[in-house]
Order: structure tokens, then C-alpha cells, then sequence
């Protein structure tokens, strides 16, 4: 009769229905021979096939170790009793009751609603397997490759995070550089403006200058020209007195 541990968790919280634990080592580590009596020299075919089902339920869902006081291991293995209706609807229940007291989001990314869902489908795939193992297996195909597809956009889905994060970086580096050689240009800008301002007073200078020059030139040479013309004027009457000269 297997010995029972009345400080072990029946089902540990879980939807997976787990039988009564079984101590198998008080030294620790499990012993190499350590098997359930139950089915060892058992004859006929129902008891050989309740056997078979164990190892598939086994292979399927690994049992639990438990290690108590660092020297009594324990093993509980799921529950290899077929379940009825009134289970199944439980079942459905407990899921709906545990998602609303872990307050589980109903849409989106919700790893406590993954994990509950992962429960309750072992469940099945326990309860299913008990009364036809070949369509449980099939059931751990299903799940399995489920469970890869998840994995697979997972990766795709943290590597494009890492992706966005390094190209969010990335532009916030290339934001600051771009905001140092806008200032540096600006100043640049600022300095050519004061340049191009001097240079403007220089131009108004130069042609103020210019202006005030050429208006004196001008009032030399109509002086000049003045000058000259009354010189001319001055010559040509000397030059007719002396041509008429006095009549003989």
C-alpha cells in the first residue's frame, strides 16, 4: 500500500489531476528498481493494458518529484481514472473560475490565461488518453506543435523588439548628431549673416563714397569747363581785335 505524505499538494494548483503521492526513497535519490507494485506480476489483458496506459500517461505528462526533510522523495503520477461528464464539466468550471480569480486578460498577450489553457488541455488529453491512448498521443502531437508555433512566433516577436530597440537607438543617436550639426550651422548661419551684414555696410560705404567723388569730379569739371570756356571766349575776342586791326 503506498505510503502517503499528508504535507504534499494533491494538485499543486493545477487543472491536471494528479493521484495520492507516493514516497519511493527516504535517502533522497530514487532508486533504480523503484516501481508501482500494482502492476508488477499482474495477469490478463485489462491489467496489462492499465499498465500500458500508466507508461503512456507518464511518457505523456512526467510525474511530479517532491523531496521533504532533504531525505524522503515522493513521485506523484497523474490520474489514470477515466472521467466522467460531471469531471469534464468541472473541468470547464475551474478554468472559468481560476481566469476570473487571476483576473486573466479575455483578448491580447495573457501568459496567465496561456498557462490555464495549457492545463486544462493536458487535462483532456489525460482524460482522452485513458480511454483510447493512440487518439491522446495524437492529442500530444497536436499539442506539441501548438506549443512549437508559439515558441517560433515568440522568438519572432522578442527579436523584432530587439530589432525596433536597436533602430530606436539608432535614431536617437542619429537624432542628437543631427541637432549638433543644425546648432554648429546655425551658428555657422549666424556668423556668415553678421559677415554679410558688414560686408553690406562696407558696399553702402564704398558707394556713398563713390557717390560724394564723382559729384565733386563732376563739379570740377563743369568748373574746368566754365574756366575754359571763358578763357576761350577771352581769346577770341583778342584774336578778332587783333585781326580787324586798325584801317589804313
Amino acid at each position: 500500500m503506498a505510503t502517503q505524505q499528508p504535507g504534499i499538494p494533491q494538485n499543486s494548483n493545477s487543472l491536471v489531476k494528479y493521484a495520492t503521492p507516493v514516497l519511493v526513497s527516504t535517502s533522497g535519490k530514487r532508486l533504480k528498481d523503484t516501481k508501482k507494485k500494482d502492476g508488477k506480476g499482474a495477469t490478463g489483458g485489462n491489467k496489462g493494458q492499465d499498465a500500458n496506459t500508466e507508461d503512456i500517461l507518464n511518457s505523456i505528462l512526467p510525474p511530479r518529484e517532491y523531496t521533504l526533510d532533504k531525505q524522503q522523495l515522493w513521485i506523484q503520477s497523474v490520474l489514470s481514472t477515466p472521467a466522467t461528464k460531471a469531471e469534464v464539466l468541472t473541468l470547464q468550471e475551474e478554468l472559468d473560475k481560476r481566469l476570473q480569480q487571476r483576473q486573466a486578460r479575455e483578448t491580447g498577450i495573457c501568459p496567465i490565461r496561456e498557462e490555464l489553457y495549457a492545463q486544462c488541455f493536458d487535462e483532456l488529453i489525460r482524460q482522452i488518453t485513458i480511454n483510447c491512448s493512440e487518439r491522446g498521443l495524437l492529442l500530444v502531437r497536436v499539442r506539441d506543435e501548438i506549443r512549437m508555433t508559439i515558441q517560433a512566433y515568440q522568438t519572432l516577436y522578442e527579436s523584432s523588439i530587439a530589432f525596433g530597440m536597436r533602430k530606436a537607438l539608432q535614431a536617437e543617436q542619429r537624432k542628437t548628431q543631427m541637432m549638433n550639426e543644425i546648432k554648429q550651422l546655425e551658428a555657422q548661419v549666424k556668423d556668415l549673416e553678421g559677415n554679410v551684414e558688414s560686408l553690406q555696410q562696407q558696399i553702402e560705404d564704398i558707394e556713398e563714397s563713390e557717390k560724394q567723388r564723382q559729384e565733386a569730379e563732376e563739379k570740377k569739371h563743369k568748373s574746368d569747363v566754365e574756366l575754359f570756356k571763358r578763357a576761350n571766349q577771352k581769346f577770341k575776342e583778342d584774336l578778332e581785335k587783333t585781326l580787324s586791326g586798325p584801317k589804313k
